[in-house]
């Protein structure tokens, strides 16, 4: 505020150095009840106190700002860092500065879907959700030409080398896969935070909100992921009725109900699976 103050007061002068030398209008010095001073012309030495005066008004006012919350300024002189200014409301830095401002706020980034394979080397559209936040002003402004641009490189590069490393599905076997949401955003922030560290951003979550298969695979790999639960499906059905049927043959046989050689045995077993079979899963195909 003190230079605010010295900017009005070399406005003042300015002001008052124009009505003694007479430059002031009639009309305007009878409307600021002004005496009115005879024009005789500016002399060398007046014109000089009218340049200090403005020099001294456009370099105290020039030099005022606002100062918000979440946001910095990042103060440099011909390329070299002079300091940050983090204060908020009505502030004076010198209008010899390159101001630079950075939001300092907790940020999101959604991405646009982006291309990525997984350990099988399918396409896969991916989509990410990346909560962030500018930690060192300087290293963010200075360190970097743009750190949000950088923050969308490291993304990219981080996702190919986690999705990679994971199949997006297991469809015959049960291990791990891209569908644990959980695991592989762990392994993106990790790798994130390691990566933009550097640079004055701090990287609190970054979470897969999609993953799917691209356009050109997406209709092969929802055929095999649909064979092979139905194949599942079968198999679970078809253990439970191994079951039932071993458990049917031994009550009868143990307690004597039917004596039953190898041929029967097998005939009876043949007869109860496909009836059980049957009851499971609905009528046989072409019966």
């Amino acid at each position: 505020m003190g230079r605010g103050r010295r900017g009005a007061l070399a406005v003042a002068g300015c002001a008052a150095v124009v009505w003694w030398v007479g430059a002031v209008p009639a009309e305007a010095a009878r409307m600021l009840r002004l005496p009115a001073r005879p024009y005789h012309g500016i002399h060398l030495g007046q014109w000089a106190l009218l340049a200090l005066g403005v020099v001294l008004a456009l370099f105290a006012l020039g030099g005022l700002g606002r100062g918000r919350v979440g946001y910095a300024w990042v103060l440099t002189l011909f390329g070299d860092y002079r300091g940050t200014v983090r204060r908020t409301g009505l502030v004076w830095v010198s209008p010899l500065l390159l101001r630079r401002r950075v939001d300092v706020r907790l940020r999101h980034w959604r991405s646009e879907p982006l291309s990525a394979v997984d350990a099988k080397g399918t396409a896969l559209d991916v989509t990410v959700l990346v909560v962030w936040r500018v930690r060192d002003t300087v290293r963010a402004a200075l360190g970097v030409d743009g750190h949000e641009e950088y923050l969308r490189e490291q993304v990219e590069a981080a996702m190919a080398r986690v999705l990679s490393q994971l199949p997006a599905d297991a469809f015959h076997e049960d291990a791990p896969t891209l569908r644990d949401a959980e695991a592989v955003g762990e392994a993106l922030t990790r790798m994130l935070s390691a990566e933009c560290a550097p640079v004055g951003v701090d990287v609190f979550s970054a979470q897969p909100t999609r993953i799917e298969y691209a356009p050109e695979v997406a209709a092969a790999m929802r055929r095999r992921r649909i064979a092979a639960i139905d194949a599942k499906h079968r198999d679970s059905v078809l253990t439970s009725v191994v079951d039932a049927v071993d458990d049917v043959v031994h009550r009868l046989t143990s307690r004597g109900l039917v004596e039953l050689d190898d041929y029967e045995r097998k005939a009876l077993v043949k007869d109860l699976t496909v009836a059980f079979y049957t009851g499971r899963t609905g009528p046989v195909e072409g019966a």
